[in-house]
């Protein structure tokens, strides 16, 4: 009886799994069970070997300690164990992959290929354990300046973090400005694109991690308003952290890659710059991560969103409909307001996105494309779920040593001072 109540509970705990891995390949795109998808899917996707290993060692210890497999439900659960298994390891081709599809991504963008040589991952990514905690822990090896007042009145969400190399002391180096996502609701400056931005810093970069107002107690255009006057604020003062003004990049993920985009592709727009209409708030380069794109629900464009996204937009973020003033929604969407002189862009999506559809990356790079006159780099990265950047996972390090190579390669082109270092030394983690 003991032996067949714990095979019952292996297949059980078997089965669980097994749906796991599914979900990861097959995510559920439908409203209400887009963010459970997520949820259940991110980790899986994104640290594969990881829930394979998790598995593997409690199977290992269950049959030691009772021999679960003396009746047909351990056998049937081992079935279904093992084909979790080798649905997680090819999870992690996939994702190894990804590499060769960033470089066809950057070879075969717009205005030209994308790259620069010599630009190999840092001595931190080739270390085995770095993937193995995949918790991208802050190096010893970099000075951050913590919560400096962009806007002079002392909220905290007014505030940024200036990222820079503590063994030189930099030197007109190229700046990145970071936005985080969290659906225009939440999210910290300490959050988010953290292996990107100490990837950068430690090939002597200064990455800046901003705040900005959030719902539901600030009202669009808050967000926007905070962004671009930070990005002023860097342009006027980051020579005094080493930084060089005349080369700015911005990049985000989720609402952030939505705040970026739209930062990039509206320079000095008065509607969004009151009372510092004259600060130059120009970047050189975006990099948006799984970007919303759109924020009319248009069916041309984003026809895979469901209503929730309006209604949070509606309730929350703008706080008036649609049909009230579609023009803000308009002109909130960043495929609205592509021009010729978007600056250069790599734009990064997941295939199996259920927050924000890949449809409407798709048709944000067609736009793009068809009238900017700058390169733009764009990559679907399959089995990726949203977020894919924000653990130190396999799938994360290809796609962070692509946008070196895109923002180094832009910074080249643009004419702007070398980077203070050739490369990348070794910096430890804490």
């Amino acid at each position: 009886m003991l032996y067949g109540g714990v095979a019952w509970v292996f297949l059980a705990v078997s089965i669980v799994f097994a749906l796991l891995v599914v979900n990861a390949y097959v995510p559920v795109k439908r409203e209400p069970a887009t963010v459970l998808s997520f949820a259940f899917g991110w980790i899986t996707g994104e640290l594969p070997l990881h829930v394979a290993a998790f598995e593997v060692v409690g199977t290992m210890a269950a049959f030691a300690a009772i021999p679960a497999l003396r009746s047909w439900p351990g056998w049937v659960g081992l079935v279904f164990a093992t084909l979790s298994w080798a649905g997680l390891i090819r999870l992690a081709i996939v994702a190894h992959r990804s590499g060769a599809l960033v470089d066809e991504a950057l070879a075969g963008a717009t205005g030209g290929p994308i790259d620069v040589e010599g630009w190999e991952p840092s001595p931190a990514w080739n270390t085995w354990w770095r993937l193995v905690i995949a918790i991208p822990f802050r190096f010893r090896g970099i000075r951050r300046a913590r919560n400096i007042d962009y806007w002079g009145d002392g909220n905290y969400r007014h505030k940024l973090d200036i990222l820079s190399r503590r063994s030189v002391i930099p030197e007109r180096a190229p700046v990145l400005v970071y936005i985080h996502g969290g659906a225009w609701m939440i999210g910290d400056k300490r959050q988010q694109g953290i292996p990107m931005m100490h990837e950068l810093v430690q090939r002597g970069w200064v990455c800046v991690s901003i705040n900005y107002r959030l719902s539901p107690r600030a009202t669009w255009p808050a967000h926007i308003v905070d962004c671009k006057r930070a990005v002023a604020w860097v342009r006027e003062h980051i020579a005094e952290y080493g930084g060089d003004p005349d080369f700015i990049a911005v990049s985000g993920g989720s609402a952030g890659g939505h705040l970026s985009a739209l930062v990039a592709l509206t320079p000095n727009e008065p509607e969004w710059q009151p009372g510092f209409e004259d600060l130059d708030t120009r970047v050189d380069a975006c990099v948006p991560f799984y970007g919303v794109y759109d924020t009319t629900a248009a069916p041309d464009r984003s026809g895979a969103f469901g209503p929730g996204l309006t209604d949070l937009l509606e309730r929350r973020v703008m706080k008036i409909s649609m049909a009230d003033d579609p023009g803000l929604f308009e002109r909130a969407s960043p495929d609205h307001r592509v021009t010729v002189d978007a600056p250069p862009m790599f734009v990064l999506h997941g295939v199996n996105d259920t927050l924000v559809p890949l449809p409407v990356a798709r048709y944000f790079v067609e736009k793009l494309r068809q009238v900017s006159k700058a390169p733009v780099a764009y990559v679907e990265l399959p089995c990726a779920q949203h977020a894919f950047d924000v653990l130190a996972s396999i799938r994360c390090r290809h796609a962070t040593m692509g946008v070196v190579r895109f923002l180094e390669a832009t910074r080249i082109r643009a004419g702007t001072h070398p980077s203070p270092v050739g490369g990348p030394d070794r910096i430890e983690a804490n």
